[in-house]
């Protein structure tokens, strides 16, 4: 079991199926999460590769599906290509009266080597902040007027 998983929540007020449209529709998922996702189902054992440029370094993601539950949760394996490691992320979503909460969890940095900058606790944290409590928060609030 991985250790010490980076938690994220935010609440939206929208009901799970809004919420759960904007983190697996690869064409909304481009408007808040990475704008070059080729593309995206919420579907077990699906794949998908893209490059994200960090700067000093390129990075290929490469995500693989590995549990879904239809506007409940999804979790991705998450593996950067060059890169010793293998991370997983969960996004769960419990649904309320007309409001979501959206749990993000983050599993397995300590896994990848070499330890970059990229691959920090803290640069994790702060990135999953800010794509779930600013880019989401905002995509829903706009998307819901």
């Amino acid at each position: 079991m991985p250790k010490n998983p980076i938690i994220i929540e935010q609440t939206f007020n929208c009901a799970a199926p809004r919420l759960w449209q904007a983190i697996t529709h690869v064409d909304e998922m481009r408007q808040w999460f990475f704008d070059n996702i080729p593309n995206f189902r919420a579907e077990i054992g699906f794949e998908t590769r893209f490059m994200v440029d960090a700067g000093e370094r390129q990075f290929m993601h490469v995500w693989k599906i590995v549990d879904v539950k239809e506007e409940a949760l999804i979790k991705y394996q998450w593996i950067y290509e060059g890169y010793e490691g293998i991370g997983f992320v969960t996004f769960k979503i419990t649904d309320g009266d007309g409001v979501s909460l959206l749990t993000v969890i983050s599993e397995g940095l300590d896994s990848y080597k070499p330890q970059v900058l990229e691959f920090t606790r803290e640069s994790c944290a702060l990135g999953w902040k800010y794509f779930i409590n600013e880019r989401l928060k905002s995509y829903i609030a706009k998307a819901i007027r």
